[in-house]
């Protein structure tokens, strides 16, 4: 079982940053794929970014288009923690943000489904001020 909370989010200005973090329970987590998710108010949970070790040294990253080049995802294994860096933040982004690991990802390239995601944290709120 794994067990993930997440923190940092806040209230921010437009062009603010903020780096959220999702900390694991669990001695396996750096072999799964975790990805951050976010919901709007009346809006469906939708995908931002993902992370997953490839097996070799690099990381596999995917983002959804509306924060490329926005926010960067990473991985500290030895913290059992996850970031997510966001700058030049928009009043869009203000939802809920929410982390989520897949225990089926070993080496593969990180899925934007949710339905892929095992495990969820409670979210944490972003709210961007215009």
């Amino acid at each position: 079982q794994v067990q993930l909370v997440e923190s940092g989010g806040g209230l921010v200005q437009a062009g603010g940053s903020l780096r959220l973090s999702c900390t694991a329970s669990g001695r396996i987590f750096n072999r799964y794929a975790v990805g951050w998710f976010r919901q709007a108010p009346g809006k469906e949970r939708e995908f931002v970014a993902a992370i997953n070790w490839s097996g070799g040294s690099v990381n596999y990253v995917n983002y959804a288009d509306s924060v490329k080049g926005r926010f960067t995802i990473s991985r500290d294994n030895a913290k059992n923690t996850v970031y997510l860096q966001m700058n030049s933040l928009k009043p869009e982004d203000t939802a809920v943000y929410y982390c989520a690991a897949d225990a089926n990802s070993r080496g593969k390239y990180p899925s934007a489904s949710r339905s892929d995601y095992d495990y969820w944290g409670q979210g944490t709120q972003v709210t961007v001020s215009s």
